[in-house]
């Protein structure tokens, strides 16, 4: 069976910091369960860079307001011809679900890790080259050294805070992906561009590619268009546009 890679590119600021939310939430959990100290190390960082996008924006408001508009998206489909309405159902019920959760999330979320000595102490130094040895941080040599079973609870204890909202961006996500059946294109010299509705913005352009490609797809757009470009890149790091024509499938997600 063959593989493929697919590129994402945002093309809004809400959608941009959900998908490097997932980012972090897969790199998190990826590491999470990892029993030497080097997995909880970098598990903590991505925790870390939760936390930080979350200091930025307030992504408890972001995330109710996608979940409410994609909800009245989902129910107007209700009475469409063709629609299975137990999935219908199915998805309703789950946006609900979300939305209690959000709703019982009170104050700012994640306030109680900004308010942890120990994680800023952390923080303060993870931006450093080597500023987490163990001379500059005992404490966290100290808990790097716990017993494994003692560091993962800890862990899953700090990324509760960010439970509602990760399960509610995974949802979101998906529903975007899930918008739009990809078609077969191609790139002529390696260049493809389209212009878009603005008056149904586009979430989320996706290009997917063989695996085994020589080349990968740079994605650039906005409101109005978007363009992809195919580069070759080469042993000593130079990438240039490829001359070939391009066969790729894209998917321009609109929900």
């Amino acid at each position: 069976m063959q593989a493929y890679i697919t590129y994402e590119q945002p093309l809004n600021e809400r959608v941009r910091t959900f998908l490097r939310l997932e980012f972090l939430f897969k790199e998190f959990f990826a590491r999470l369960e990892g029993a030497s100290m080097w997995d909880s190390r970098n598990a903590l960082v991505s925790l870390l860079d939760i936390l930080t996008i979350f200091n930025r924006t307030d992504l408890k408001t972001e995330v109710m307001k996608e979940l409410e508009r994609q909800m009245g998206a989902i129910a107007a489909l209700e009475n469409a011809p063709g629609v299975d309405r137990a999935r219908l159902v199915q998805l309703l019920d789950e946006f609900d679900m979300l939305v209690d959760r959000m709703h019982a999330l009170h104050g700012q979320v994640g306030q109680e890790l900004r308010q942890n000595e120990f994680l800023n102490s952390v923080k303060q130094r993870v931006s450093i080259p080597g500023g987490t040895c163990d001379f500059d941080l005992p404490a966290y040599h100290y808990w790097l050294q716990r017993p494994t079973p003692k560091r993962i609870a800890d862990l899953h204890t700090w990324i509760s805070a960010f439970e509602p909202i990760r399960l509610s961006i995974s949802l979101i996500l998906r529903l975007v992906r899930d918008s739009a059946t990809p078609v077969k294109e191609i790139a002529h010299g390696g260049f493809y561009q389209k212009m878009l509705d603005a008056s149904c913005p586009c979430q989320i352009v996706r290009v997917t590619l063989p695996a085994d490609a020589p080349y990968y797809a740079e994605v650039s757009g906005g409101r109005h268009r978007f363009t992809v470009r195919f580069l070759e890149f080469f042993p000593d790091g130079h990438a240039a546009q490829t001359t070939e024509d391009v066969e790729f499938k894209l998917s321009c997600c609109v929900i």
